[in-house]
């Protein structure tokens, strides 16, 4: 058995940032061994993680995190250096018609990772060396006016159930830190896009309803503001938080790309309008653009998110490299290519 200086559990690292973050690690750190532990609902998928399957460093747990004899296991079969939390239930409009699976994941499960943590950490005597990583969101922090930004000390001010959910988990995390010395950070992103990402969600929605030649529904007037991070910043910037950040520190992480959910959508139908021209003439549309449809708006829907995230930038040098276009482009490309799959598999 290879021997391995540092194991890490990832949780829900077969998600969207979740198994990207996954695979840039493996990638990244060849001494690591990943943990992955995914309850693999709707928002997860194998096929994120598809090609790691036997690779040595690597290792997949299908489980609930609120299942605390489960995680009390893998805590005595590996020997666990830090985790990097991100399983959640995050599908806004779900938590608005029933809030149940939200408070069960994203509370009691953040609960039962962080007794057990811990318990074991300190049986180790290693309580304030070994790390837990939590990865919440913007979307705690409620609604922005036209002007100003999130900072890491804007009082929380969550506006639907699953934002509230998160700002629960937030503070279990801090008490952890405060009471008990343990090890923990928190950060915060803004909108993440990027290959990998659930088909509910606005990008991919907007993709795979254009090429089959569907409405692209948009929420409201489509001038709800939202600053966008490339999946892979992110990745990175949990990867320089984790191994550099002081215990109990707080981090946001943007994208500095504020754009209106309609700027978007008409980026990204100009992308497909150049990418798939011959989709275009089959569909017989001139632009992809002419499927935009507006709909009644969410409930609690927040008109503008921002994070200002001078304080990563300052303290550990980390900025967003992945321009919005060129991520963009990626993006479609990526879901281009998925949606053909899927149409031929049908």
């Amino acid at each position: 058995m290879i021997k391995h200086n540092k194991t890490l559990l990832v949780t829900g690292g077969a998600g969207f940032i979740g198994s990207n973050f996954v695979a840039y690690m493996i990638d990244k750190y060849p001494d690591y061994q990943i943990i992955n532990i995914d309850k693999l609902t709707y928002a997860g998928n194998l096929e994120n993680v598809s090609g790691l399957e036997n690779h040595p460093n690597y290792e997949f747990i299908q489980g609930d995190i609120a299942d605390q004899e489960l995680i009390e296991s893998i805590f005595t079969m590996y020997d666990v250096w830090g985790v990097v939390h991100f399983a959640a239930e995050s599908h806004v409009d779900r938590s608005i018609e029933d809030a149940a699976a939200f408070i069960h994941t994203n509370i009691l499960g953040t609960q039962v990772l962080l007794q057990t943590a811990k318990m074991d950490w300190e049986r180790k005597g290693e309580l304030s060396q070994r790390r837990f990583h939590h990865i919440s969101t913007d979307e705690v922090y409620g609604s922005l006016g036209e002007d100003g930004m999130f900072s890491e000390n804007t009082p929380y001010d969550p506006r639907n159930p699953y934002s509230a959910s998160k700002a629960g988990a937030n503070l279990l995390v801090k008490s952890f830190g405060y009471t008990y010395g343990m090890n923990i950070v928190i950060t915060s992103s803004s909108n993440n896009y990027g290959p990998r990402q659930h088909e509910e969600k606005l990008i991919p929605t907007i993709i795979f309803n254009a090429l089959a030649g569907n409405p692209i529904p948009i929420y409201g007037d489509g001038k709800n503001i939202r600053d966008w991070l490339y999946v892979m910043d992110h990745c990175k910037a949990i990867d320089l938080i984790f191994h550099q950040a002081e215990a109990g520190e707080i981090f946001n992480i943007g994208g500095r790309s504020e754009k209106m959910n309609i700027e978007v959508v008409k980026t990204i139908c100009g992308i497909l309008d150049e990418m798939e021209s011959g989709r275009l003439a089959e569909i017989n549309k001139n632009s992809f653009t002419e499927l935009i449809s507006f709909t009644k708006d969410r409930l609690g829907h927040d008109r503008r998110y921002a994070v200002d995230d001078s304080k990563l930038r300052q303290k550990l040098g980390w900025r967003a490299e992945e321009e919005l276009k060129n991520g963009l482009i990626k993006t479609v490309e990526w879901y281009v290519k998925r949606w053909k799959s899927l149409a031929e598999s049908h």
